[in-house]
């Protein structure tokens, strides 16, 4: 049998010639990494954050207010940017969009056993409270999602085809702040606005109040894209070595 015909059977795939091959272990590790940090935010979106201040800023106040998602939802960034910047635009693209429509299982398994008849009720009440995600979390959250993930594609390798290999601090940084900004914008904006109003689930927040969930979040998100720039490196480093 060929390597080609043993390729397209499955043999061994990547794994073919190295099963410890640097390249081939990243890439699976990352695309985890991506699917498992997308998984973990769609199930702790419910649950909302106060992160106090040691201080009031102007605006946010004493308190960052952000959903549970948040910090999971960050590591989906530094997955995508390490991906892209180690296989390419292309790859990343189908990782981005094929994890879109893994986020819409994700959401039928735990609808499903919601809907599940349970022998104890005060557990699957428990359940319903935790796991219920709210129709306009839901749809912020996915569109959010679709939006800004491809963005930071997007703009990740316009910058790499002006610099080349280097300057990885600065596309990390600016596609991730770039794209975080737009997710934030459209979650906040279609959650707590848009959501409320055309599907009538709760009450539309005030405007000083979407600025205020806004910018906080934000804040903290551009926070840890400053953070991960050189856990990035530590990755592409490792991998290039």
């Amino acid at each position: 049998m060929s390597e080609g015909t043993a390729t397209r059977t499955g043999s061994d795939g990547p794994f073919a010639a190295d099963p410890l091959d640097r390249s081939a272990v990243a890439a699976v590790g990352l695309i985890t990494l991506f699917v498992v940090a997308l998984a973990t935010s769609q199930l702790t979106a419910a649950k909302v954050l106060a992160l106090p201040l040691p201080f009031a800023l102007p605006v946010i106040g004493p308190e960052i207010t952000l959903p549970g998602a948040a910090l999971a939802y960050a590591l989906t960034f530094l997955a995508s940017d390490c991906y892209a910047e180690l296989y390419g635009r292309r790859a990343t693209q189908v990782v981005v969009n094929v994890a879109f429509l893994a986020n819409f299982l994700v959401l039928a398994l735990v609808w499903s056993t919601l809907a599940a008849p349970g022998i104890d009720p005060e557990v699957a009440a428990a359940f319903d409270t935790a796991l219920g995600p709210a129709t306009n979390i839901v749809a912020g959250s996915l569109l959010a999602y679709v939006v800004s993930q491809n963005w930071d594609v997007f703009v990740f390798h316009a910058i790499r085809d002006r610099t080349g290999r280097g300057m990885l601090w600065l596309r990390n940084l600016a596609s991730t702040a770039s794209s975080q900004a737009i997710d934030t914008a459209i979650f906040v904006g279609v959650a707590f606005y848009v959501a409320p109003i055309l599907l009538g689930v709760g009450n539309p927040l005030p405007p000083s109040a979407l600025l205020a969930l806004g910018l906080g979040q934000y804040l903290l998100k551009l926070a840890i894209a400053v953070l991960d720039t050189p856990i990035v490196y530590l990755v592409v480093g490792a991998v290039r070595e």
